[in-house]
């Protein structure tokens, strides 16, 4: 009995891995969601070298919301429609972005009673659900390190470099996003290979 279950187990295992890289080879490890991210990086970065004042911060809050909508003109652009894509580890996302939304208050303090440490909140914060991500594109590794990286650059520019927090920090950002879109690109297209020969 033991050992039938054990058996059972191993196939659920191995079904559920199965899908979970199928969904990762079909959406291209979600890239047009990184992209999104990138790019509202990239504006925070390119601001910070014109303004240090409360319009950085006020697009810096309030920006973050347009990484939703500009991930959806992406996925049109490029015909990934990840919204659809359902597999049997969908549901663990809504729960992870729960959970990092939970940075927000945080943040929020931060913009009230100390302003220099908001940026490296921010930039930690809208990383925490990539690892949970990651696991569910059966792609737990890189995604974690993307957000383990992205932590340890983005607070020794802080702590090492504090004149450039409003424009070199979320530049790095930007970049570490974009190598990520190239690493996922690159990685699910292997995948794809490797599940159509199995």
């Amino acid at each position: 009995m033991a050992a039938q279950s054990e058996h059972e187990s191993a196939l659920l295992e191995r079904e559920l891995e199965k899908q979970r890289l199928g969904s990762y080879a079909r959406l291209k490890g979600g890239f047009p969601v990184l992209l999104a991210g990138a790019s509202y990086w990239l504006v925070l970065g390119l601001l910070g070298w014109k303004e240090s004042g409360p319009l950085w911060y006020w697009v810096a809050l309030f920006g973050n919301g347009a990484i939703f909508p500009l991930a959806l003109l992406y996925a049109a652009l490029f015909k990934n429609n990840f919204l659809k894509d359902r597999t049997a580890v969908s549901s663990v996302l809504l729960p992870t972005f729960i959970s990092m939304l939970l940075f927000w208050p945080m943040a929020i303090a931060a913009l009230w009673e100390g302003l220099t440490i908001f940026p490296l909140i921010l930039a930690i914060g809208l990383s925490l659900h990539f690892p949970v991500i990651g696991w569910s594109y059966g792609r737990t590794v890189p995604f974690s390190l993307h957000a383990i990286i992205r932590a340890v650059v983005v607070f020794l520019i802080w702590w090492l470099l504090p004149e450039f927090r409003l424009n070199l920090l979320p530049l790095a950002v930007a970049l570490l996003y974009l190598l990520m879109v190239a690493f996922v690109l690159f990685d699910s297209a292997k995948v794809q290979t490797r599940l159509t020969a199995s």
